[in-house]
């Protein structure tokens, strides 16, 4: 049974997270039109490896929100949990984040000295997700609508390029209720990645080890922006997983958990 708890961020936003397991701390961090719910695979093929803490981003699941939205604010976010998480444990802690979860992780390891480990599942940088105008406009229709469902799927298959059996997938899963509860969401999120480029200034000289997770049947833009970030990272490795695309810790979370495991400490 998972424990619920709470820190609050730099703007007063209450963040929370389901904790659950045993051994070194690690955070989870989902990607856009999702909460904690969607590691519900991966969690149980972790939990006997670490303490895993399940993030609620800001706007959905056990979180608050603000009336306005800035990406730097889920880096404090994260780093608010990953402090509190270190304090608990008295050790640093290793963070996976995916998608659009990932740029939170990653944009946190420059606001935290308690991370040692990351773990990046295909960043949702703009290269990733800069869906047309279009696409992004009927999104907001079909949710303005009520039609959470059909936004959702519009967004995965014509924003993140999944196929219909990827979508299936994910929609036989229980987070699929949590993905509805999200769509207000994404219009705000898919706006800011498309417009956020990874901006390798800061990295240069980046001394947390990092695995980068890509899928072999992913996008040209999921395997460029991954890329640069190895390029750029000084202590990267690019594992890949076979036969998935953007949503292996739905379609294969054991290729996903074995990476996070290789690295237990």
């Amino acid at each position: 049974m998972s424990r619920i708890a709470h820190v609050q961020s730099i703007d007063g936003v209450r963040i929370g997270y389901r904790t659950t397991g045993t051994g070194p701390p690690l955070v989870l961090v989902h990607g856009a039109s999702a909460d904690s719910t969607v590691m519900a695979l991966l969690i149980p093929l972790l939990q006997q490896h670490y303490t895993v803490h399940a993030v609620d981003r800001r706007g959905r699941g056990q979180s608050g929100d603000a009336p306005t939205y800035d990406i730097t604010l889920e880096y404090a976010d994260i780093a608010a949990v990953v402090d509190e998480c270190a304090r608990a444990s008295g050790r640093s802690v290793a963070v996976y984040g995916h998608s659009y979860g990932a740029v939170c992780a990653l944009g946190a390891a420059l606001r935290t000295r308690n991370i040692d480990r990351l773990f990046l599942y295909e960043p949702g940088f703009g290269a990733v997700l800069s869906p047309r105008r279009e696409v992004l406009d009927r999104v907001d229709e079909l949710a303005t609508a009520g039609r959470d469902d059909a936004a959702l799927e519009h967004f995965y298959r014509e924003a993140v390029g999944m196929t219909a059996d990827d979508i299936a997938a994910m929609r036989h899963q229980p987070s699929w209720q949590a993905r509805l509860a999200s769509v207000p969401t994404i219009p705000r999120e898919l706006r800011t990645a498309a417009a956020l480029e990874f901006d390798p200034t800061p990295y240069r000289d980046f001394a947390v080890p990092t695995t980068l997770l890509l899928g072999d049947r992913s996008t040209p833009g999921q395997k460029s922006v991954v890329a640069a970030i190895h390029a750029t990272l000084p202590h990267s490795t690019i594992v890949s997983l076979p036969g998935q695309a953007h949503a292996a810790q739905i379609t294969a979370p054991h290729l996903v958990a074995d990476a996070l495991r290789s690295a237990s400490r």
